[in-house]
C-alpha cells in the first residue's frame, strides 16, 4: 500500500509548519535516511528525512505553502514492487495550508454505537478519541457562541470578540470563513448593551483593541501592512501568556567590573592561535556574564527552579538562555550545563549558536528549555532596563552597558567602570529573599573574575 508522508512535528509545540523546499521530486526512489524536505518552523530550518523506502508518487502539498498543519499529508510514497503510477492517482489531495474550513455536516439522528461519544469533564472541556477540545467561548451576556476551533483560534490571533462575529456555518455556527470577514470588517456586530466592552478580548483575556479600531486610527495609504510570520506570532502569544500569567518582581544592581576588564583583557592576549593565526578564542563581557549567572545558580539552587502547577521543578544545571536578536525576530540558543564549561569554551560555542541561529539552523533542542536567561542590550548604550521572562524559566537577568560611573570609594569620588543589572523573577517560583541571593551570588562573581575559575 501507498505510504502517506505527513508535516512532521519538529518540537512539542509545533502546530504547523512552512514547506521551504523539496529535495527530491516525484518518481525519484528514496532510502530511509534520504533527506526529502526542508521544513521551516517559527525559529528554524529543519530537514525531514525519509523513514521508508520506496519511489515518490506524489506531492501533495508545493514548496513554499505555508502554515501546513502537523500530520497533514504532504506526499506519497510508493513502496518497493508497487505501481507509482496508480498510487499517485489514488493520493487524496491535501489541504491548502490556508483553505477555508469546509462546512459541518448536519448532525445524524444517532451516531453509530461503535462511535466514540465525546465525554463531558467537571471543567467544560469536551474530550474526543483522547482530545481535548477548548470550551465553547460565551458571549459577553453569558450566551454561548457556537464555533469551530478553527475560528476560535483565528478569532483569538486577530483579537476579534466572537460573540459579535455573524456565523454562516450550520445553525450559525461561527466557522473560518467568518473570521477572515471579520478582519476586514465585515460581518461584524456591533457591540451593544450599556455594559459593551470598548475593545476586543485578547487571547489572553486582557481588553485588546481590534483590527478594525486599529485601522480606524490611520489614514489608508500612510502605513504599510506587513503579516506576520511565524517567529512573530509565536513571540507575541510566548510573551503575553509570560507576562499575564506570572507575578514578576524585578531587583537591580551595579557591578564593577574593574577587575573583569583586566581579566579580559589579560585572558584574550594569552589566547593561543589557530592554523590559519587567529587567537583560538576572543573573550566578551558575555561570556562573563554567561558564567557568573551559571555558577550564581549552582550557588543558589532554590532559585534554578521551574514552576508547574503540580510541582517545583529543581533543576541540576545550569543551562543559560541568551537572547539573540534576529532581523525578522529573537530567539534564545541555550549553552547547556554552563556551569562546568570554561569560558573560553562557552564563548566559542555561543558564536556557532548565534551564527546558526541568524541563519535558522537551530535544532530545537537547542533553543527549548533552559534554566534561566540573559539578555543583554549593552553594545545598544542601553544602560538598563527589564526583560520579559521566557516560559518555563523563573529568571532572566537584562544587563545594560559597562561605562564609566562617577563612585565614592573611601570618601573620594573617583571614576569606575560600571554595568548596572536587572534581574526579573516569577515570584510563584522565587520570593524576594531569594532572588536578592542570587543576584548578590552573581554580582560577587562578576566583580571577582577569579572565583569562576577555580
Amino acid at each position: 500500500m501507498p505510504i502517506n508522508i505527513l508535516m512532521p512535528a519538529l518540537s512539542p509545540t509545533m502546530e504547523k509548519g512552512n514547506l521551504a523546499k523539496w529535495l527530491k521530486k516525484e518518481g525519484d526512489k528514496v532510502k530511509s535516511g534520504d533527506v526529502i524536505a526542508e521544513i521551516e518552523t517559527d525559529k528554524a530550518t529543519m530537514e525531514v528525512e525519509a523513514v521508508d523506502e520506496g519511489t515518490i508518487a506524489k506531492i501533495l502539498v508545493p514548496e513554499g505553502t505555508q502554515d501546513v498543519p502537523v500530520n497533514n499529508v504532504i506526499a506519497v510514497l510508493a513502496g518497493d514492487g508497487e505501481d507509482v503510477k496508480a498510487a499517485g492517482a489514488g493520493a487524496a489531495s491535501a489541504p491548502p495550508a490556508k483553505a477555508e474550513a469546509p462546512k459541518a455536516e448536519a448532525p445524524k439522528a444517532a451516531a453509530p454505537a461503535s462511535a466514540a461519544a465525546p465525554v463531558a469533564k467537571s471543567g467544560g472541556d469536551v474530550v474526543s478519541n483522547g482530545i481535548m477540545a477548548a470550551p465553547t467561548p460565551a458571549a459577553s451576556n453569558g450566551a454561548r457562541v457556537f464555533s469551530s476551533p478553527l475560528a476560535r483560534r483565528l478569532a483569538k490571533e486577530a483579537g476579534i470578540d466572537l460573540s459579535r462575529v455573524t456565523g454562516s456555518g450550520p445553525h450559525g455556527r461561527v466557522v473560518a470563513r467568518d473570521i477572515a470577514e471579520a478582519k476586514s470588517g465585515k460581518g461584524l456586530k456591533p457591540a451593544t448593551g450599556a455594559g459593551a466592552p470598548a475593545a476586543s478580548t485578547g487571547a489572553i483575556g486582557a481588553p485588546a483593541m481590534s483590527d478594525q479600531q486599529i485601522l480606524a486610527l490611520y489614514d489608508e495609504g500612510a502605513y504599510e501592512s506587513v503579516p506576520h510570520d511565524s517567529m512573530r506570532r509565536t513571540i507575541a502569544q510566548r510573551l503575553t501568556a509570560a507576562t499575564n500569567s506570572m507575578p514578576t518582581f524585578y531587583l537591580t544592581v551595579d557591578c564593577d567590573l574593574g577587575k573583569l576588564a583586566s581579566a579580559r583583557e589579560e585572558i584574550n592576549a594569552a589566547a593561543g592561535k589557530d592554523k590559519d593565526g587567529k587567537p583560538l578564542y576572543k573573550l566578551s563581557v558575555n561570556d562573563f556574564v554567561i558564567k557568573a549567572m551559571a555558577l550564581a545558580l549552582q550557588k543558589i539552587p532554590e532559585a534554578n527552579v521551574s514552576w508547574t502547577e503540580a510541582a517545583m521543578l529543581r533543576h541540576k544545571h545550569s543551562d543559560i538562555g541568551v537572547a539573540v536578536a534576529l532581523p525578522f525576530g529573537l530567539i534564545t540558543p541555550i549553552i547547556r550545563q554552563a556551569e562546568i564549561k570554561t569560558l573560553s569554551a562557552i564563548s566559542n560555542e555561543m558564536k556557532d549558536l548565534a551564527a546558526r541561529a541568524k541563519g535558522k539552523k537551530l535544532k530545537p533542542n537547542e533553543y527549548q528549555g533552559g534554566t534561566s536567561s540573559v539578555s543583554n542590550l549593552g553594545m545598544y548604550g542601553i544602560k538598563d532596563f527589564t526583560a520579559v521572562i521566557n516560559p518555563p524559566q523563573s529568571s532572566i537577568l537584562a544587563v545594560g552597558t559597562s561605562e564609566e560611573r562617577a563612585v565614592v570609594r573611601n570618601g573620594q569620588i573617583v571614576a569606575a567602570t560600571m554595568m548596572s543589572v536587572t534581574l526579573s523573577c516569577d515570584h510563584r517560583a522565587i520570593d524576594g529573599a531569594l532572588g536578592a541571593e542570587l543576584i548578590t551570588a552573581f554580582k560577587k562573581l562578576i566583580e571577582n573574575p577569579v572565583m569562576m575559575v577555580v
